[in-house]
């Protein structure tokens, strides 16, 4: 069978063992701040590609040809591909396998044939500057990437390393957290770290005036929260008012339900069919990094609020399919779970949804209605899962006492597809 990756090497492999690839880590320091083996690596190469700053910083090393990394990025994989069996050196910013090119490389060129040689990390450049201990902090790269992935770690007490993509990143990163009620927060912009041009400012959020930043920065945050902070919590069931809405959403009690049944695992895909305020497809997503969904919604006005949520609460890259189940979900990635929040009685939906369910996936129908209710019951007593009614109430106020005041019953159908079972 043909291999269908367009990055995918031709022509015969390069005997195991031989190290054609050298992919060595540079900092703004430069060649003083290299090895002897790094440097001979340099020297030795007759092809040496890396950014024009990388090539600048190394050239008194390269004797071969210099290849400035093209654009787009994926170019560039191309040609270090073609040119197998040669002696090539990659040069990259730091650890080449922190966000960086040693980790594409990695996916085409096996290991045996690759000699890597980091440098210090922008990010354990910048603890070392600030005096933090690495394991006690997160580090998010948001060089090319949305800003709004900052959100969910935007938890009072807690320490960010936020690598920005220019000397933009920083205020924008300052706006962001203080819209979101972190203003009292503690940014220190690390500019240049590692050469001639350091540069180690601080600041707060809310009070940002630093001007003339080098493009190369990473930005240390000490999170605070003020009244009215923003906070995503770790749990489940966030509180309904996160989420804008039109009353279509799944409350926050029942919310926490879903998920737990739909048992969220690494890397997995979830559909949220009738997505609504995408409220499950989003807390989803924020169980783990790793996890994405798509979520389908038939109407213009909750497909766009559904985007909206989705940047407010941090995951940014949840996939939105605006149509009608389930002529929409023709072409989708197979699911590893699957959410019917709405349209469970429409002809087709839960047929589809049970023929393309990935083998050992989840599936979890929730009815409000005795028609949708009528439809689990019927494929409970010919496929099994579990059965759930649940009923909620809430204190509320009665003639100037408190009573209680019922939500309307839920019934719930889950069930896992069996392993066995082709799709």
């Amino acid at each position: 069978m043909p291999d269908c990756d367009p990055l995918a090497p031709q022509g015969p492999e390069p005997v195991a063992g031989r190290r054609w690839l050298s992919i060595v880590g540079i900092g703004e320091d430069g060649l003083a701040g290299l090895s002897p083996a790094a440097r001979a690596l340099i020297e030795q190469a007759g092809i040496v590609f890396g950014g024009a700053r990388h090539l600048a910083l190394a050239s008194d090393a390269v004797r071969g040809t210099a290849r400035a990394w093209p654009s787009p990025f994926e170019e560039g994989v191309r040609e270090v591909l073609a040119m197998r069996g040669e002696n090539v050196c990659v040069l990259a910013s730091g650890d080449p396998f922190l966000h960086g090119v040693g980790a594409v490389l990695a996916r085409h060129v096996p290991v045996d044939q690759m000699h890597v040689m980091p440098a210090p990390s922008a990010f354990s450049l910048a603890t070392s500057r600030l005096g933090w201990a690495l394991p006690d902090i997160t580090c998010l790269s948001a060089h090319g990437r949305p800003l709004d992935l900052i959100r969910p770690h935007l938890h009072p007490g807690r320490r960010l390393l936020v690598l920005t993509s220019d000397e933009n990143g920083p205020r924008a990163l300052a706006e962001l957290v203080t819209v979101a009620g972190f203003g009292g927060s503690r940014l220190h912009v690390l500019e240049a770290l590692g050469g001639a041009r350091e540069w180690v400012r601080g600041v707060a959020a809310e009070a940002f005036d630093l001007a003339d930043i080098d493009p190369l920065n990473v930005v240390g945050l000490e999170v605070e929260a003020g009244e009215g902070a923003r906070i995503i919590a770790l749990t489940p069931g966030l509180p309904d008012e996160l989420f804008e809405h039109d009353g279509q959403l799944t409350k926050r009690d029942m919310r926490a339900m879903t998920l737990g049944a739909l048992a969220p695992r690494r890397g997995e895909l979830l559909w949220d069919i009738g997505a609504g305020a995408g409220s499950v497809a989003i807390e989803w997503m924020l169980a783990d990094p790793s996890l994405k969904a798509i979520a389908i919604e038939e109407r213009e006005t909750r497909a766009a609020r559904i985007a909206r949520n989705a940047s407010a609460l941090g995951v940014p890259g949840l996939v939105l399919v605006q149509g009608s189940a389930p002529a929409a979900l023709a072409g989708l990635p197979a699911p590893d779970a699957i959410f019917v929040g709405g349209g469970a009685s429409e002809a087709g939906v839960m047929d589809a949804a049970l023929a393309v369910l990935k083998p050992g996936g989840r599936l979890v129908v929730n009815a409000v209605t005795l028609e949708t209710e009528a439809l689990l019951l019927a494929r409970h007593a010919a496929l099994g899962g579990e059965l759930t009614r649940i009923a909620i109430s809430r204190a509320a106020p009665v003639a100037g006492m408190t009573g209680w005041r019922p939500a309307m019953p839920v019934t719930q159908w889950s069930w896992m597809k069996p392993v066995g079972q082709a799709r």
